[in-house]
């Protein structure tokens, strides 16, 4: 099964899969094989914490398999009012269930390594920019569309001479 990470989070710059993007690949397994999945959620609390609880089912006839995943609620979550605090757990945590059914590894997903600006910091680049490789033109023509060095300089290292040519 293929469910590709086609939606894109702008402010995190990171491809990520929905729930939908998830049930868009399943759906034409499930008319192949007559299948049925339902997935379901509840809210619960355990120790003062809110969370959503995810069921994701699948079966046919004969028998089925369940998997449940969790996604804690934060009603106060900056920027967001409760329905949104709610449904946001609800969205994550049904996504969750879905990768546990059908086996999808997210250990790559921006959802399992990005830290949201917490904790360590993103490793330094290792790659010196350098004129006459494929990658200067490319970025000299990107500083010429807008954008910036510094942005550059997450990517690569850049040695004065070098910057002083990228800017040429």
């Amino acid at each position: 099964m293929k469910a590709p990470k086609n939606q894109r989070n702008k402010f995190g710059k990171y491809n990520y899969r929905s729930c939908e993007d998830i049930l868009e690949a399943v759906k034409p397994l499930l008319s192949k094989y007559a299948l049925a999945l339902t997935i379901s959620d509840e809210i619960k609390e355990l120790g003062g914490i809110l969370f959503a609880e995810a069921t994701v089912t699948l079966g046919d006839m004969d028998a089925k398999v369940s998997v449940q995943a969790q996604a804690g609620i934060d009603p106060n979550r900056k920027g967001m009012d409760i329905a949104q605090s709610f449904g946001s757990s609800s969205s994550y945590a049904r996504k969750y269930a879905l990768n546990g059914m059908f086996l999808i590894d997210d250990t790559k997903d921006a959802d399992a390594t990005n830290t949201h600006g917490k904790g360590a910091k993103s490793a330094e680049p290792t790659k010196w920019l350098n004129e006459g490789t494929p990658e200067f033109p490319k970025a000299q023509k990107w500083l010429k569309e807008g954008g910036d060095i510094d942005t550059l300089r997450t990517k690569y290292k850049i040695s004065k001479k070098v910057a002083e040519a990228l800017l040429k």
